[in-house]
């Protein structure tokens, strides 16, 4: 096990995790994003049908600091909104590590931090990790 220390880790890599990195790298704000998936926003490009659209307007589904191309439509289909949360992270320059399954998390209150526990979920090797705030971002 190695110890790392994140002012912020972030479990869960989709749009509300992504969203959160991209508002801590603004302010230059240490982070780790966890995904227990391959990928990032694993729900939209793995388990919704093709079909599927934004039901609000896309002005009430941006993500913080980075609007929809003004050419996107006015309810984002799948495609298109898969393509804008992989801009975002390209564009905040969000690092993501992947395929790391969290098997506990709890709040040290001796020394103030979290310490999460995450397993590869390839490797099985588990990698504890230590910071000062944690964000659930898993849906």
């Amino acid at each position: 096990m190695s110890l790392l220390d994140p002012v912020v880790f972030i479990i869960g890599a989709g749009a509300s995790g992504l969203a959160i990195a991209g508002c801590l790298t603004r302010l230059s704000i240490p982070y780790i994003i966890l995904e227990r998936e391959d990928c990032s926003a694993s729900l939209w490009k793995k388990r919704t049908y093709d079909r599927l659209n934004l039901h609000l307007a896309k002005q009430y589904s941006q993500l913080p600091h980075f609007p929809f191309p003004k050419n996107f439509p006015k309810y984002v289909p799948k495609s298109q909104f898969i393509q804008y949360l992989d801009c975002y992270a390209t564009h905040f320059h969000i690092t993501l590590q992947f395929n790391q399954l969290v098997e506990s998390e709890r709040f040290d209150e001796s020394i103030e931090t979290w310490r999460v526990v995450a397993r590869n979920v390839g490797s099985g090797e588990a990698e504890e990790y230590s910071g000062r705030f944690s964000v659930v971002a898993t849906g």
